[in-house]
């Protein structure tokens, strides 16, 4: 008995001890964004539209994050975020509760971070937050450019690896395929590294996804997995702390015919037919200016070229297609934001088939952000 009660209180001692040293804390986060929109050409008869929808650069969203510190500069970290449409109030990923994060890791003061779970890939981390002028946009008109990784921004079953050191930040991401009989397949593989010196960051980054062949008359049905690829390269430059010009470069290769269909608008059919061998190379120009202290103004300019894409008649061709987009964020309070945004974007040749009408649009909208 005197060894049980000795024992026990040996326990508590040790218990009281770790925890004053180890912390927990768990955090509620989200953001609340619509906006009101009028869009030229919404559909095959020219008509315009005025709807409500998502905000142009923000979706709505609401998260749990946490930590525990683990002691000697090592912790255990966790994210669980969903995706909504607040307009509606359905999930913006059907069936998916936590699509837009949930994972868990470790974080370690000298030798990084590493996470388990489905999470954003290297490159929309990096893009999401400092080298694309609108942060990824959400209207098809301010963010077609990055449509050919669309697909491929998260991955299930994924490990990913950050480490920092001085100016230099790499990012690694592995996608298991949970295939039997083939590691490759149904994987993906991504990295990144970016370097700051001075009013300079850059960035250069590769990802390969293996995915399954979208079914087309090139090919028969059930073909098997093929590649989709892309390298990306960016600056930004600080020319004042309230200025900043950034400019980009992305090329993608993709032979599973899945750009083809992701390229298009919502709504629109499938293509008939989808390219074996798509290659696209997109690239942009913008600047943002803090105004005043509450006045955010973003411009920005994105320009592609396709080849070897789908067309109308069901053959493949080359194509290009441009946009232009200037954004006005007004803070109301360290909470709260309205905004409105104009955007124009052209289309020709393999891109007519991406637009519902005529091959441009344009588009005005006005909305609220809550940030909590």
């Amino acid at each position: 008995m005197k060894k049980t009660t000795a024992a026990i209180g040996a326990a508590l001692l040790a218990l009281s001890a770790q925890s004053a040293f180890a912390q927990s804390s768990v955090t509620l986060y989200g953001i609340v964004d619509t906006s009101i929109r009028y869009l030229s050409n919404a559909d095959s008869q020219n008509n315009g539209q005025v709807a409500m929808g998502v905000g142009p650069v923000t979706g709505s969203r609401w998260g749990l994050k946490g930590s525990e510190d683990l002691g000697g500069g090592l912790s255990t970290i966790f994210r669980l975020e969903n995706g909504f449409n607040l307009w509606n109030g359905a999930f913006a990923s059907s069936g998916n509760l936590f699509n837009r994060s949930a994972y868990v890791g470790l974080k370690s003061d000298k030798y990084g971070q590493l996470t388990f779970g489905r999470q954003k890939t290297p490159f929309f981390d990096e893009y999401g937050d400092t080298f694309d002028p609108l942060t990824l946009g959400n209207y098809w008109q301010n963010s077609w450019i990055y449509n050919p990784i669309g697909p491929f921004l998260y991955s299930n079953n994924s490990a990913k690896y950050t480490y920092a050191i001085g100016g230099l930040s790499v990012k690694a991401m592995y996608g298991f395929g949970n295939t039997a009989g083939s590691v490759g397949q149904n994987s993906m593989y991504a990295f990144t590294a970016t370097y700051a010196y001075g009013p300079v960051e850059g960035i250069v980054g590769w990802q390969q996804n293996d995915t399954p062949k979208v079914n087309n008359a090139f090919k028969s049905a059930g073909t098997g997995n093929g590649k989709w690829n892309q390298v990306n390269v960016g600056v930004v430059y600080t020319v004042v702390p309230a200025v900043r010009l950034l400019a980009g470069w992305l090329h993608s290769q993709d032979n599973t015919g899945t750009v083809d269909n992701a390229q298009a608008q919502a709504g629109l059919p499938a293509t008939a037919n989808v390219s074996p061998n798509r290659i696209d190379d997109n690239f942009y120009l913008g600047t943002t200016w803090q105004a005043t202290a509450p006045l955010l103004v973003t411009a920005v300019g994105y320009y592609g070229e396709a080849r070897n894409a789908a067309l109308l008649n069901g053959g493949l061709g080359n194509g290009k297609n441009y946009s232009a987009t200037v954004l006005a964020e007004y803070s109301l309070s360290k909470r709260t934001e309205v905004y409105g945004t104009v955007d124009y974007t052209h289309g020709t040749g393999a891109y007519t088939i991406d637009y519902p009408g005529r091959n441009n649009q344009t588009g005005v909208a006005v909305g609220l952000r809550n940030i909590f």
